[in-house]
């Protein structure tokens, strides 16, 4: 009896101790599976966030060619809507039997301003093309949202403009699609204000008409839209002066493109 006593209390110890191993066990492979599952979460996270920063600064250097790419993309754009214009013109001046033949036509280079001045009565942009890249001195130099400038002075890789906010500067502009044309000039003050100059009397407007370029110049090409008319004045009794607000503001100005008229010489050669 007593060796029975004696071994009893050693079975059960031993079976408490099988027991709480296997539980320590179970216990230990549930909470390893819980520590995996933790250490993937964070190292995901970690992976994440450095992926993320890795994307970011890609993402900061790729902005320059991204951006160059809109620039080409929006001239080649520019040079398909303008031959739709040509193609529009010719065709509205053939059905009023009041001229025959193609409308002239332009070159466009893509170019970055490089230079800008705002504040001055003569004001000026440096772009970075040159003739090398194909830009010629009396060209016009236009954005999406009207002209902002005629190409001055040429060099290898820059080219200097004078800015449409000069006022040495003029532009041929027409009221509305068969309206009064006149000369539209720079007020002076504001970065996005015109004037319409020379208006005759006769010829009716509305408030909110749009103004474009006229055709009748050899930089730039015809119906390009620059503004909105305003209010008039009534300028010696003969002609009116109509205010425009530009669609162009001269604070934001980048990207543009410069146009070339490719009869500009033969044409001059008349003039001469």
């Amino acid at each position: 009896m007593p060796k029975e006593r004696t071994i009893l209390p050693r079975i059960i110890n031993a079976a408490i101790f099988i027991l709480m191993e296997v539980a320590a066990l179970q216990l230990l492979t549930r909470n390893a599976e819980l520590q995996r599952i933790w250490i993937a979460r964070a190292a995901h996270g970690v992976m994440g966030t450095v992926w993320g920063s890795t994307q970011s600064i890609a993402n900061y250097f790729n902005l320059r060619r991204i951006n160059e790419e809109l620039v080409k993309e929006n001239f080649e754009l520019r040079e398909e809507l303008d031959s739709y214009r040509s193609e529009a013109h010719v065709l509205r001046v053939d059905s009023l039997g009041v001229a025959r033949g193609r409308i002239r036509g332009f070159d466009y280079i893509p170019a970055e301003v490089i230079k800008i001045s705002r504040n001055k009565q003569h004001n000026y942009m440096i772009l970075n093309k040159g003739f090398e890249d194909g830009i010629q001195e009396k060209s016009g130099v236009i954005t999406r949202n009207g002209v902002v400038g005629i190409v001055d002075a040429v060099s290898a890789h820059h080219a200097y403009a004078v800015s449409f906010q000069n006022s040495t500067s003029s532009i041929s502009g027409r009221l509305r699609d068969e309206g009064a044309t006149g000369l539209l000039v720079w007020d002076g003050v504001s970065s996005h204000g015109a004037i319409l100059q020379e208006v005759p009397l006769q010829y009716k407007y509305e408030i909110g008409d749009t103004v474009y370029t006229s055709g009748h110049s050899l930089m730039f090409p015809p119906d390009i839209p620059l503004g909105i008319a305003g209010e008039a004045k009534v300028i010696n009794g003969a002609t009116n002066e109509i205010k425009v607000d530009l669609f162009q503001d001269f604070t934001a100005i980048r990207y543009v493109t410069v146009v070339h008229n490719t009869a500009f010489d033969e044409v001059e050669e008349f003039l001469l």
